[in-house]
């Protein structure tokens, strides 16, 4: 009970949601519209490459500047927040392995199910590339980076931040609408995923802003069920990336896939509907 109230006291410090969000999403919306523009507009050259590729990786990491020049200023935060990388000891092995093969076996059941209507079976051949590209790095390097970046910004200050204000379950809606605001700048720069996604249509295009419901839910609730580790979200992220790029996957399964995450997030509701409903 009194690691609870700790924990319920630490939470409350991280006390400026609207601070964080308002600068998280601004400083990315400007470098990536800058970038957006330079993919469009300039000439196909390794300096122009190298300008949008600049400008897009600046936008990515802003959210984890935004939070440390919160964090680092308070000695509790600071130490709040190294410890939630090393918090191990106590954390179940189940879940541990919901973080590293929940979405493979998802996308493989996703996979199997879409068989039924007539979708192909080198779906689960290995793609041998990539589905975009990217101007400054390999993009196996942002599959990586990319997730990790975003989870030490979120789950350093975000999620909590939110927490503090509402129960786990709005936190997680609100995270979820913030989230699909932050990533619509990258649809309008050229081969990037998400330019490409909205290329591809417009149910699979929605499908991504659905499937990161379900995709918050469980990975919060990952995050509180390990007493706040950030390791295992970060391992959740890039999972869901890797696994979805590797294979020769049908965008229709990843419709079908954010069906079966959906489900589960009722088991969970259903399961620890006091974590979820009850105010930390």
């Amino acid at each position: 009970m009194k690691k609870i109230e700790n924990t319920t006291l630490m939470i409350k410090r991280y006390n400026k949601p609207f601070l964080f969000y308002t600068l998280s999403i601004a400083i990315p919306w400007v470098l990536w519209f800058i970038c957006a523009y330079f993919s469009h507009f300039t000439p196909n050259t390794k300096v122009w490459d190298w300008v949008t590729g600049i400008f897009g990786f600046l936008g990515l990491i802003a959210p984890l500047g935004v939070a440390l020049s919160l964090i680092l200023p308070k000695e509790e935060l600071r130490k709040d927040f190294l410890s939630r990388f090393f918090n191990f000891k106590k954390i179940k092995g189940e879940y541990i392995l919901i973080a590293c093969f929940l979405m493979l076996l998802s996308l493989m059941a996703a996979q199997a199910i879409s068989l039924f209507w007539g979708y192909g079976v080198e779906q689960f051949e290995w793609r041998g590339g990539f589905s975009f590209r990217s101007a400054l790095f390999p993009v196996w390097f942002l599959l990586i980076a990319a997730p990790a970046v975003e989870e030490l910004a979120w789950h350093s200050y975000g999620t909590d931040s939110l927490v503090s204000r509402f129960n786990l379950f709005k936190a997680s809606l609100i995270f979820a609408v913030i989230w699909a605001i932050w990533h619509l700048p990258l649809s309008f720069i050229k081969d990037y995923y998400h330019s490409n996604l909205v290329e591809s249509g417009f149910l699979y295009t929605i499908n991504f802003v659905v499937s990161m419901f379900p995709f918050v839910i469980i990975m919060n609730w990952l995050y509180y069920k390990t007493d706040r580790n950030i390791i295992l979200p970060i391992i959740f992220h890039i999972t869901a990336g890797f696994f979805n790029e590797i294979f020769m996957t049908h965008p229709m399964s990843k419709v079908i896939q954010t069906g079966l995450l959906l489900i589960v997030c009722v088991f969970l509701l259903i399961k620890d509907k006091e974590l979820f409903f009850n105010t930390l």
